[in-house]
């Protein structure tokens, strides 16, 4: 499917990064080689200097950007371009969720859902009125309608699912957003190991699911894990049609079906005339799949196209709402978090490293192997240490390289502008520290068992 294209680099970090100067890893300098600016030599991060953007990205990072070809950079450039123009247009109140290319996308979906219709409806004639033999080809094709249905997702079971039984202070707050924001309750909260947060509505039933990535939520204070449930449990009242039954089956089902045509790996070992044979007939399998593949996924391009803009929109209005219910300074707080996930994958690894380093014998001169629970106050320790200007550092490197949380965001950098530009709102929603106390305790089981997948690599 898609990825998320970033918008080429400003000519002068190309220019700071294509420098003739050391790297940072290597010579720490106290001024600038550039335009002899001060730089911070802090041996934890990055040398780089504000005023010119020296060494923003590094020379072997920045070498994969000069590499890239005229037309992606075009590419890149047209679709940072349409972003710009959508961030404007959103920022002046200029946009409305009604618009053309969300009409066109559901008028898309319509044969989408018809294909599965028809097809079902095919197989019940065949089979009601055929004889044996046409009731046979009617059973194959009921079961190719249900390969084809809409894809109405599951509601997740397992690890990881909280029941309100198991973690009613967090529901409970969860509640309580949700009905400042006029939503329903959230359905299911689910924690997992990513650094990610997600809503999704699910299952024949349309359950509500809030998906909360444990190590994203060690890395925001009380104020912030608001402004991110107010993010999520926005999207059941901010217009999000592309979450919707009606667009959001659609796209699921095209996504399935490329997965079920597109071509596989059918490689063989062997010699011979049989082993040519058995060669030729996958060339030419692989050939037809490839061929029916490309109609599912040109039409899920084409949708996701005609979707994007709406997306964006939405996304923007969900954090509006999130800085509604928990004030502007904790979305912008948690918005910035967003980027500090290369952050935390740094403390994993160096963690992950001692443990593995260390031994497991009994002797008494044995170092003791460090704990798994020890990786979140690491974690927080380590966030909290960085300092503003590697923050300004982080920020502006997304800025240049349009970091966004996936393809259906828009640039981290530009959602922050926005809320920039709004009115400063104080918080709707406060979490008490008995509170925050009592949702802590409800995930202490989970801390260990993601810390423990987290540092098995």
């Amino acid at each position: 499917m898609p990825n998320p294209t970033a918008p080429p680099p400003s000519s002068a970090a190309l220019t700071t990064a294509s420098a003739p100067a050391p790297s940072a890893s290597a010579v720490r300098p106290l001024s600038c080689p550039t335009c002899s600016g001060p730089i911070d030599p802090d041996p934890r991060f990055t040398a780089w200097c504000p005023a010119c953007e020296w060494n923003l990205v590094p020379p072997e990072e920045a070498a994969e950007d000069c590499a890239k070809s005229a037309k992606e950079l075009a590419r890149e450039r047209a679709a940072a371009e349409r972003t710009e123009r959508l961030f404007e247009e959103v920022a002046d109140g200029r946009t409305d969720t009604t618009r053309r290319d969300w009409l066109a996308a559901s008028a898309l979906a319509l044969p989408v859902h018809a294909v599965t219709v028809v097809v079902a409806g095919a197989a019940g004639w065949l089979l009601v009125t055929g004889n044996t033999t046409v009731r046979c080809l009617g059973a194959l094709l009921l079961a190719v309608a249900f390969l084809l249905r809409p894809r109405l997702g599951r509601v997740p079971t397992g690890a990881g699912v909280l029941s309100r039984s198991e973690a009613p202070a967090l529901y409970g707050l969860a509640d309580r957003v949700a009905a400042e924001l006029g939503a329903p309750p959230v359905g299911v909260i689910r924690i997992t190991e990513d650094f990610n947060a997600g809503m999704a509505v699910l299952g024949l039933r349309r359950t509500s699911v809030l998906t909360l990535g444990l190590p994203l939520w060690e890395a925001l204070d009380d104020g912030q894990r608001l402004a991110l449930l107010g993010h999520e449990l926005a999207h059941r009242v901010n217009g999000d049609n592309r979450r919707g039954l009606w667009l959001g089956s659609a796209m699921r089902a095209l996504a399935h079906w490329y997965e079920l045509t597109r071509p596989a790996d059918r490689s063989r070992g062997g010699y011979g005339v049989i082993a040519l044979l058995s060669l030729i007939g996958d060339f030419l399998a692989n050939a037809l799949l490839y061929l029916v593949s490309q109609l599912p996924y040109r039409a899920y391009l084409l949708l996701d196209r005609l979707t994007a803009r709406a997306g964006q929109q939405a996304e923007y209005r969900a954090d509006g709402l999130g800085a509604r219910v928990a004030s502007t300074a904790a979305a912008r707080g948690m918005l910035g978090a967003l980027l500090l996930g290369p952050a935390t994958a740094t403390v994993t690894m160096r963690l992950r490293a001692e443990i593995q380093s260390r031994p497991r014998s009994g002797r008494r001169d044995a170092a003791p192997r460090p704990d798994v629970t020890e990786l979140w106050p690491q974690l927080r320790e380590h966030l909290a240490a960085i300092p503003p200007l590697e923050r300004e550092r982080l920020l502006r490197r997304s800025r240049r390289d349009g970091h966004t949380v996936d393809a259906s965001h828009p640039p981290t950098h530009l959602r922050l502008a926005l809320l920039t530009r709004r009115a400063t709102l104080p918080a709707a929603v406060t979490c008490a520290p008995n509170e925050a106390a009592a949702i802590a305790a409800e995930l202490a089981p989970h801390r260990t068992r993601i810390a423990r997948t987290l540092l098995a690599g």
